[in-house]
């Protein structure tokens, strides 16, 4: 694992903006609304749930293994479906011919992400080859940096998949998702499987990104009370399917 050394990595402290003392104005970013899915035999596995995400969210969504939190994730996202209910974005259901480019903008990272046999720096381009990318252009001078700051050098851009460890693979994956510069994420455990220094230098990347701009927010699932307690202003809880 090529890590630069903590004592020559730049000072940065993990700060996030406080919470407004009062409720946006504005529409929702993204709101869920009596989402209802149902498993075999008939299985509750999510009852009804709805939230509001608005511009500058924090929120942090805990309960044990099994409560439905990846599934709920997975639903805002629109990667999976559901027996009823509605998902909007700004304000209305993302029709079928934007889901590419909403999936841009509320990105699902999940804890085990898909990783392919390419480098690196190939992984990091993919998503600006696609359509949905509307002609925008890949920074790799800009990925680099985010690299830098989480303690890889540039030999990291050139290891293949199958020789990062589980937390490379998630670190890929968010300075993947944070250079689309989408406005939601949906973490779903994304730091679980890092070593404590390169945790710490992912909430410092997720700290930024949050920062750089008063109109982004996230979800964030993690098993860590003291990580959701740093990175979070309000908590929801998910028990059997059922958002509280």
């Amino acid at each position: 694992m090529a890590q630069v050394p903590t004592e020559n990595a730049p000072e940065r402290s993990l700060t996030f903006p406080h919470p407004p003392t009062k409720k946006s104005p504005h529409q929702p970013l993204l709101k869920a609304v009596d989402v209802r899915r149902l498993g075999a035999n008939e299985k509750v596995l999510l009852d009804g749930s709805s939230l509001e995400l608005c511009a500058g969210d924090r929120v942090a969504l805990a309960g044990p293994s099994g409560a439905g939190k990846t599934l709920l994730l997975r639903a805002l996202a629109l990667l999976d479906p559901f027996d009823s209910g509605r998902i909007e974005w700004l304000g209305a259901p993302p029709r079928a011919e934007d889901v590419p480019r909403f999936r841009r903008q509320a990105i699902y990272l999940a804890q085990n992400p898909v990783i392919d046999e390419s480098t690196v720096a190939h992984q990091l381009e993919q998503p600006w080859r696609f359509a949905s990318a509307d002609g925008a252009d890949f920074d790799p001078g800009r990925a680099a940096r985010m690299l830098t700051e989480a303690g890889r050098d540039a030999a990291f851009l050139e290891q293949v998949g199958s020789s990062l460890s589980g937390g490379e693979a998630q670190l890929l994956a968010l300075v993947r998702a944070l250079l689309l510069d989408p406005r939601v994420l949906l973490l779903d455990e994304p730091t679980a499987a890092m070593d404590g220094v390169t945790r710490q230098a992912a909430e410092l990347l997720l700290s930024e990104w949050l920062a750089a701009d008063s109109g982004r927010a996230w979800i964030w699932v993690s098993h860590d009370p003291q990580q959701l307690e740093r990175t979070c202003a309000r908590e929801l809880s998910m028990e059997a399917g059922r958002l509280s």
